[in-house]
């Protein structure tokens, strides 16, 4: 049994309402029954974007799980004593800021909430703030003030952290009965002010759900991962930091103030291969204790009908859409931005698409992903399927395709679809999945749980992915999921495949091409196969190993992989991913039923639950013993 721990603060973005994929941890972490048994308190902190009429209706409208107690913004007030009003109010006053306190549902718990409008700051104390951030980590903020996202996360800590004395929540407490957890770099302001206001009285936590660096170098050249991967391993083994290999970084504020997290208490890591990450840091990281806190996926049971149920409702719509009924189904959910690199999904298909005609099959592709977070309105999805039958065509001049949707990803899409001769990508780019989100066409009685249920495989070669909850989810459903070999996930599904091994579940088979700091090794394709032998749901597309003769020997050798090779490793890989795809689709039900049995012996093992009670619990309990 972990130890209980009174108070935990979680400083994130996401305090308020989810809006990506910390907003998922935290679901799983706050609702998991461990979590709730162990910890006594929790209050989770972070900013309110007053001047986005979005974000604030989401606080608001039905079914966003908040019960606001204390808002000036909103003329709220509800069961809140006279002194916490009088010293919420004393907190706006000196700061400039408005708060909102309230609670928020997780599952079947329920949570406080902590917000800070700080549209209009005090400037006095955001400077002195700066100064004693400069004065104590080395963080220059003249050099990061002209970035917004940058000075309000500096605006809001100390607000924030007046705000919860305000409330009262520590008080009675030692130091080590209450934790700041640091969500990422966003949160970090928020630790350092309690380590301003109250020096060594709070246990603080850096909870590193990506290495920001490393995504920007990632994305930033067109060698992508092959590059910077190859780059990493090199640099690994003469012990060369990041700064040696790609230069100075402190322009990046981002890069800034995650080099300061070494003065946390502890640091967790979402996979083996962010912690790595943050080792190639170099300084104080390299050699520093950084827990692995896996991810978790939510554990549902379905039977085979159930499978097949979503799936028909999904065979209806390409029905509808393509006029052909599909034999597999095949999807991709995901943020439409350049990490998720949704072009290998097409390579991929580019394969495929033989493969299927050969054997009389075919396939249809749906993708979802949109450049606008809070969707299209359902009239223009209207008149788009009548005037040219969206989501299957699109038009760029008249608010369809917007943002990234073209280059990222239609620009391939289109082509593939008047070639293909046994499947079709079907891109739509909109919030929601339903019918009254997605248009008439679609079945009325689709749900979003039909994509994740009824899909055959799940897409996710990213170029940069930390984790990868979302495609590993559907593998529970009976799935399988084709991931790129730098998806920190890779390393949780080993130690489940393991564990799997060790129950009887699935059958021993080779080991995998990583080692055990979890990073893909160079030549490491053998991780794809170790997996498939296993019979194991995962197809893993390996873009970082490179064939002997074209091994970078040194760091500065890496940096010369530029798109074209990249894109040459890309085109065997994804003719390898694709053969494993074909020959591993179900094509009876007893397959089904087995993909099934293994996908929800694995999502038992990578649980929020197992999470929580093995790895998370335990990361707290070692900071906060007495």
């Amino acid at each position: 049994m972990s130890q209980f721990v009174p108070l935990v603060v979680h400083a994130t973005h996401e305090a308020g309402a989810k809006v990506g994929g910390i907003g998922s941890v935290l679901d799983g972490i706050l609702s998991a029954k461990a979590y709730n048994r162990q910890v006594g308190r929790t209050i989770l902190v972070g900013p309110m974007f007053g001047w986005d009429p979005v974000q604030m209706e989401r606080l608001t409208e039905a079914g966003s799980g908040v019960e606001i107690r204390y808002s000036s913004m909103h003329g709220i007030l509800y069961d809140v004593s006279e002194p916490v009003q009088q010293a919420l109010r004393t907190v706006e006053r000196t700061f400039h800021v408005a708060l909102l306190y309230g609670r928020r549902q997780f599952g079947d718990a329920e949570h406080e909430i902590l917000l800070v409008d700080a549209s209009n700051p005090h400037m006095g104390h955001v400077e002195r703030f700066s100064y004693f951030v400069w004065e104590n980590y080395g963080v220059e903020s003249f050099r990061y003030n002209y970035d917004f996202e940058y000075n309000l996360y500096m605006s809001v800590a100390q607000p924030l952290f007046a705000g919860l004395k305000a409330l009262g929540v520590d008080e009675g407490l030692a130091a080590h009965e209450r934790v700041i957890i640091a969500h990422e770099w966003l949160g970090l302001p928020v630790a350092f002010a309690a380590q301003l206001n109250e020096p060594e009285q709070w246990r603080t936590v850096f909870y590193a759900h990506e290495v920001a660096t490393a995504r920007l170098l990632v994305e930033s050249h067109a060698g992508h991962d092959t590059r910077f991967y190859n780059a990493l391993l090199r640099a690994r083994e003469s012990h060369l930091p990041l700064d040696t290999v790609f230069g100075e970084q402190t322009s990046y504020y981002k890069h800034a103030v995650v080099r300061q997290a070494i003065h946390c208490d502890a640091i967790f890591a979402v996979s083996s291969s962010v912690r790595e990450e943050l080792r190639f840091m170099g300084g104080p990281f390299a050699n520093c204790r950084i827990d692995l806190i896996y991810n978790g996926i939510r554990s549902e049971e379905i039977k085979v009908a159930d499978h097949l149920d979503s799936k028909r409702r999904l065979q209806a719509y390409c029905l509808t859409l393509l006029g052909f009924k599909p034999d597999y189904i095949f999807t991709h959910v995901a943020r439409m931005v350049l990490s998720k690199a949704l072009w290998r999904d097409v390579r991929v298909m580019d394969h495929l698409d033989g493969l299927l005609a050969s054997a009389g099959k075919t396939a249809a592709l749906i993708v979802l992903a949109t450049s606008e977070p809070g969707g299209r309105q359902p009239e223009l999805i209207g008149s788009w399927e009548s005037q040219y039958g969206w989501p299957v065509g699109h038009r760029g001049d008249n608010g369809d395709l917007v943002g990234e949707e073209a280059p990222f990803f239609f620009d391939d899409v289109e082509p593939f679809n008047h070639s293909a001769s046994s499947s079709k990508i079907v891109f739509v780019n909109q919030f929601g999945w339903s019918q009254d989100r997605c248009g008439m066409r679609m079945p009325a009685d689709m749900t979003f749980s039909d994509i994740r249920r009824g899909s055959d495989l799940e897409f996710g070669q990213s170029i940069y992915e930390p984790f990868g909850i979302s495609q590993v989810e559907p593998v529970q459903f009976g799935a399988l999921s084709c991931v790129s070999s730098v998806c920190g996930l890779i390393g949780f599904a080993q130690q489940a495949a393991d564990e799997l091994i060790e129950r009887g579940v699935l059958p021993a088979g080779p080991q995998s091409g990583r080692d055990e700091s979890g990073v893909v090794l160079p030549g490491g394709g053998a991780l794809g196969n170790a997996f498939a032998d296993k019979g194991f749901p995962l197809v893993v597309a390996d873009y970082v190993g490179l064939p002997e003769e074209q091994m970078p020997g040194t760091p500065r050798d890496a940096l010369d992989i530029d798109g074209a090779a990249r894109g040459q490793i890309e085109a065997r890989s994804s003719r390898d991913s694709a053969g494993q795809i074909f020959d591993r689709l179900p094509s009876s039900r007893e397959q089904m039923s087995e993909l099934l049995r293994v996908g929800s012996a694995l999502a038992g093992s990578m649980s929020w639950e197992s999470v929580v009670e093995n790895s998370f619990l335990p990361g707290l309990a070692r900071i906060c013993k007495a």
